[in-house]
């Protein structure tokens, strides 16, 4: 289970689609939320988007693995794709904030690999979310405010990216993935290939 998280225009999600395009191991776990849905986003693509009702109907049915509320909305993991996947020895990519990430170490600690993603710089971070052009200027200022504390649980994490150029810090991320898919923990049949390895003989 990867989990990337970030501060609001840091770069997560785009580094999340990439891998997703580049990588068929993984699967991406799609986040319920009661934000409004943007022009530029699908229901069940981007997010599963739900009412304040509905969502509280899934945290009381126990159908959520974690929740978190965000700038003033809630965010959540649904529960059966996630442990479907992870049944079936799928990867799941994880786009979460670190509330939720807390949550699912506490819950699934063997499974998790964490990575941050940092901002260049705070005046950085500002100009991609007015880049972006997706919030109002009230928005903006709300999640560069959040984005201190957000910033502040960088420790929690196995790995920490600093975002200066895109394509960079992409690759470093491909390279976590790769060193944590070769532990000797995480290769299936590597102790059944040890095995024959050693039984084998050679004239």
């Amino acid at each position: 289970m990867l989990v990337l998280s970030s501060p609001s225009g840091a770069g997560k999600s785009t580094i999340a689609r990439n891998l997703l395009e580049n990588d068929k191991g993984f699967e991406l776990s799609v986040s319920v939320t009661t934000r409004p849905r943007r022009s530029s986003e699908i229901d069940g693509v981007h997010y599963h988007f739900r009412s304040r009702r509905e969502f509280d109907n899934l945290r009381a049915n126990d159908e959520l693995l974690e929740w978190a509320e965000v700038h003033g909305n809630f965010y959540a993991t649904p529960r059966e794709p996630a442990e479907r996947a992870m049944n079936e020895g799928r990867d799941m990519l994880f786009d979460i904030d670190w509330q939720g990430a807390e949550q699912l170490r506490e819950k699934m600690q063997g499974d998790i690999v964490s990575v941050f993603i940092l901002p260049p710089s705070m005046r950085e971070l500002k100009v991609r979310l007015q880049r972006r052009a997706e919030d109002d200027a009230e928005t903006i200022s709300r999640r560069l405010a959040n984005a201190r504390n957000e910033i502040e649980h960088w420790r929690d994490y196995d790995y920490v990216v600093i975002n200066r150029d895109l394509d960079r810090a992409y690759q470093q991320v491909l390279s976590i993935v790769a060193a944590e898919r070769l532990r000797r923990d995480r290769s299936l049949g590597l102790f059944d290939y040890v095995t024959r390895l050693l039984d084998e003989q050679v004239d």
